[in-house]
């Protein structure tokens, strides 16, 4: 039985009814193993290097410098110790500045893991401990925006340092697409006299720890017992789960696409196993004329479609496989360096997609065909669906949902999805339906030409047509919301901010710097000196204060920024309560209604504030909310002058400078403790990191529209015999060729145009939604969306239909007529 399974199946791809069958396997399987072996990529590289996250085992982390009694109580313990600091800093050559992450580490740094040095010939080299005294280590983004390479000068806030490397690899920093400013690594001992550190200024004291595991999980529960509210306890396996959290939510978007992707796939195949059961109902009635009982045609034909499931899911792994690998050779500058192969469970589960597919999209027809009577040689009599039929066609669905759920990772994202696409399948269907009896009118009265033959195709096919517009239309919609509709989410971002904003920001700027600076930047339009308070919110209405609420248990103690003004910011609006009233002396704040939202704090409620040592306490008279894309200092706690009066403080300012500004420089290098950030810089890095993001997205929609113009073509040949005999009849009729071409490009124009309609109507109501409640923009309702739908769908609709219609053509007019 085995051997007369592989001479029907090779001998029903010869005749292609297996085609379409293996095609939408292939993708179904392939969508689903692409997402599944690159997030798997990432994954295995974030385990590979989850014991280098921190340089350590446990690091202990404070904004003011760590007691001396930590690093020796771990090294009582027989715990390796290291120290570091980091800050932002200005560094710069000749007449070029940019902005850097400093770091100072001591000799032990790191105690896990190593730094990747790049050496001037391009050899790279691993290097145990910091850099040597008046030597500096710094990013490639550091050597290239100012142009200096190994054996250069750097000068660093009032020091001069010589570049000993290039970092390649830094253990303790995680990977991020966008760097807000590119690593400086100096000797602890050389920090002092760079004069970076000033009062005020903000810096990350951490005391890295590693040693056995007993006394490293000792250790960290003493810290945590202390109660110190100035410090944070993290281990190598917390940052590791903080990437895990990222990781998934990139999976989880990433899975969308393969998820709609499949479920289109497996409609593509329930339509394929249609058409198959149609035309092998004879030769089942044949087999069981011949003898076969119908447990021997049944498991005849289960054999044939386990080898076409076992090709198609072997296929479609190999395609996912190579597909990751293109989109991982494609988003290269967005990844980790030297990725590790992923594992083969998305292999494994783009298999079973296969397997699970075909239970429950082919055996209920080949459940169907086993039970077909001997009669139906002499007499075409429709039979019922069996229960077993019924049983196996809603098992198999079910698995079949499961085994989505299970690869997308997210249980709602999976139901979202399937939701999402059977609501815009029901609205686009009653579209579609709606707009067959508007073509019905159109169409009357025309029977003779081209157009009506092609209208009155449409609606004897109904079903068929809603089905193929409907398909494709989704597909086409998730394209177009990606790229006509990102364009004009992108424009409708760049009308919010005129041309001259504010693209740089200063500071760190000390009280004695205040009027200097003031005069500095007087060529810049005076920009207005903000005050910036650093202070850690110790309690609210007098219980502690935690991240998440006084409420919440374990959480660590708030550390914010805060301002003061008698006026309310321009890039704010008061939501509740009333701004500070003039002249009033109470201490009073304002608070972001996001910050309040996550501190759980409330109108009205006494906050309670450490600011450098000094105690605060300030009654909340207003909420705001903050329009953060004004470009403008923005602070989550704004206090009134009086709450402000003799708190330690230092300035930031915002202005708009031409690209290549010297003066920009030359305030970075007289005063070297300040801090300037370029941010239109940093706004291009985000761009460009968003496009490649968007186009790897683009890339997995792919899948998603291969797989509506497959239910097209599947749709179309599953009424490919009708049309046959109707094309047959014309021609005996009278009807040329050529008219019945022009007929069936009209008809597949038709439905093409319909589903590039619908396709434009969801994209647009899609872009509309998020730019209203996500981006908060306005949205302009382009029309270049409704004419790339159209013209799309009809692209598409055009190459997937024509080859399957073209057939009807060439087949003679007799040979179909004596057929039926």
């Amino acid at each position: 039985m085995f051997r007369q399974a592989i001479k029907m199946a090779l001998r029903d791809w010869r005749a292609g009814e297996l085609r379409l069958l293996l095609a939408a396997l292939v993708l179904s399987v392939a969508a689903i193993s692409v997402v599944g072996f690159f997030t798997g990529k990432l994954r295995a590289g974030m385990l590979r290097d989850s014991a280098h996250l921190l340089a350590a085992d446990v690091a202990v982390s404070s904004d003011l410098p760590l007691a001396p009694r930590w690093q020796a109580d771990a090294r009582r313990r027989g715990l390796q110790t290291a120290l570091t600091s980091a800050m932002a800093g200005m560094a710069s050559s000749g007449a070029m500045a940019t902005l850097v992450s400093l770091k100072a580490v001591d000799d032990a740094y790191p105690l896990r893991g190593a730094v990747q040095l790049r050496q001037a010939d391009g050899t790279v080299s691993s290097v145990h401990g910091g850099p040597e005294r008046g030597t500096v280590w710094i990013d490639a983004a550091v050597a290239a925006r100012l142009d200096v390479a190994v054996g250069r000068t750097l000068h660093i806030g009032a020091a001069d340092f010589t570049v000993a490397g290039v970092i390649d690899t830094e253990p303790d920093r995680q990977s991020s697409p966008v760097s807000v400013a590119p690593r400086a690594m100096i000797a602890a001992a050389d920090l002092a006299a760079t004069g970076v550190i000033q009062p005020g200024v903000r810096a990350r004291y951490t005391l890295l720890v590693a040693g056995s595991a007993d006394a490293v999980a000792a250790f960290e529960r003493h810290v945590k017992d202390a109660g110190d509210q100035g410090l944070s306890v993290k281990t190598a396996q917390e940052a590791a789960r903080g990437l895990a959290d990222i990781l998934d939510k990139v999976k989880s978007f990433m899975s969308l696409a393969g998820v709609l992707a499949a479920i289109l796939a497996a409609v593509a195949i329930a339509m394929a196993m249609r058409r198959y059961q149609a035309r092998h109902l004879d030769a089942c009635a044949m087999l069981r004329c011949l003898g076969m009982r119908e447990g021997q045609v049944l498991a005849l034909h289960v054999l044939e479609f386990a080898l076409v499931g076992a090709v198609g899911g072997l296929l479609g792994v190999v395609l996912g496989y190579a597909g990751h690998l293109a989109l991982a050779h494609w988003l290269g500058g967005l990844l980790p360096p030297d990725l590790p192969a992923p594992d083969w469970q998305p292999a494994v589960q783009g298999f079973l997609a296969a397997q699970l597919a075909l239970a429950g999209f082919a055996l209920p027809a080949l459940l169907q065909m086993k039970g077909v009577p001997h009669v139906r040689l002499l007499r075409r009599e429709a039979t019922a669906p069996r229960g077993a039929t019924v049983a196996a066609f809603v098992l198999g669905g079910a698995a079949f949902t499961g085994l989505l759920l299970w690869t997308a990772g997210d249980a709602m994202l999976g139901i979202g999805a399937a939701v999402g696409v059977l609501a815009a399948g029901g609205v686009f269907a009653a579209a579609a339906w709606l707009m067959l009896a508007v073509l019905g009118k159109t169409g009357a009265g025309s029977a003779a030409t081209a157009w009506g033959l092609a209208t009155s195709s449409l609606r004897r096919h109904g079903a068929a047509t809603v089905a193929q517009a409907v398909s494709l239309a989704i597909g086409l919609m998730a394209l177009l919301l990606l790229t006509v509709v990102r364009g004009e989410l992108h424009a409708a971002w760049r009308a919010s901010v005129p041309a001259d904003a504010a693209n740089q920001f200063v500071f760190n700027i000390q009280p004695d710097q205040a009027h200097a600076v003031a005069q500095r930047l007087q060529a810049y339009g005076v920009p207005r000196l903000h005050a910036s308070i650093r202070a850690r919110l110790l309690e609210i209405n007098g219980k502690p204060a935690r991240e998440g609420g006084s409420d919440s248990s374990g959480g660590s103690v708030p550390e914010v920024d805060m301002s003061t003004s008698a006026d309310l910011p321009a890039a704010s609006t008061v939501v509740q309560g009333q701004w500070f009233a003039p002249g009033s002396q109470a201490p009073q704040v304002s608070v972001d209604q996001i910050a309040a939202q996550r501190l759980n704090v409330k109108l009205g409620d006494t906050l309670a504030f450490d600011v450098g040592g000094l105690p605060l306490q300030a009654q909340v008279t207003s909420l705001r909310k903050i329009n953060w894309r004004q470009r403008t200092p923005s602070f989550e706690f704004v206090l009134n002058p009086a709450a402000a009066e003799d708190l330690p403080a230092t300035y930031a300012a915002v202005f708009h400078a031409e690209e290549g500004d010297r003066a920009v420089g030359a305030l970075a290098r007289d005063f070297p403790n300040i801090s300037v950030i370029d941010v239109s810089y940093l706004i291009r890095q985000m761009q460009r990191a968003l496009e490649q993001a968007t186009t790897a997205v683009e890339f997995l929609f792919v899948f998603t529209l291969a797989a509506g113009v497959l239910v097209l073509y599947a749709a179309l040949a599953g009424s490919q015999d009708a049309r046959m005999g109707q094309a047959a009849l014309l021609r005996a009729l009278g009807a040329t060729r050529g008219k019945l071409s022009r007929a069936q490009t009209i008809e597949l124009a038709l439905t093409g145009a319909l589903a590039g309609l619908l396709a434009a109507l969801g994209a647009s109501l899609g872009g509309w939604a998020l730019a209203h409640w996500v981006f908060d923009l306005t949205w302009g309702w382009p029309p270049m969306v409704w004419l790339v739908g159209v013209a799309a769908g009809v692209a598409c609709a055009l190459a997937g239909g024509w080859p399957g219609l073209r057939h009807v053509l060439n087949q003679p007019p007799l040979h179909t007529l004596r057929q039926t």
